[in-house]
């Protein structure tokens, strides 16, 4: 069986950044993956399910608030190694044009207070699973060491 695509990423050197993942195409449209990396894999700790599902519901929620991304977002999840997320995108984008809406992003999560939206029985499945204050820590530790100073190897897949 052919590995895909993210399997052959060397994940030894990959840093925390902004990637795009893959290209496809839905009849006439592109849609652009992100790797958004907010942890370096296999050097760190992973993220708790606590902070990765506050993200979710934090980063969805702005996502598609947004005014001028919006109608582009597909999807924003997490990534089942826990070390980042997807980012879905209709259009044909490379890394450093989202640059600007990743710095808003995790400046709305670094910044966020009260209740975390979507954090209750009734629109969560798991809803106690949330850790706001550890998201706010990771947004802004993301934004110092990641955002604030992006260069191109946290922009573009290291090559083997």
């Amino acid at each position: 069986m052919e590995k895909i695509t993210s399997f052959t990423i060397d994940h030894l050197r990959l840093l925390p950044g902004i990637y795009v993942s893959r290209k496809d195409h839905a009849g006439d449209t592109v849609v652009t993956t992100f790797d958004i990396r907010i942890t370096r894999p296999n050097y760190e700790p992973v993220m708790n399910t606590a902070e990765v599902h506050t993200i979710e519901h934090l980063g969805a929620t702005f996502l598609r608030n947004q005014e001028d991304w919006k109608d582009r977002v597909l999807y924003f999840g997490p990534m089942g190694c826990r070390t980042g997320f997807y980012l879905l995108l209709t259009g044909d984008y490379e890394s450093v044009d989202i640059v600007p809406l990743m710095k808003e992003m995790f400046t709305f999560m670094r910044d966020f207070e009260g209740q975390v939206p979507g954090a209750a029985a009734k629109d969560c499945g798991n809803y106690l699973d949330m850790n706001l204050p550890m998201t706010r820590y990771l947004a802004d530790r993301y934004l110092k060491e990641v955002l604030g100073q992006i260069t191109e190897e946290r922009l573009v897949y290291p090559e083997d």
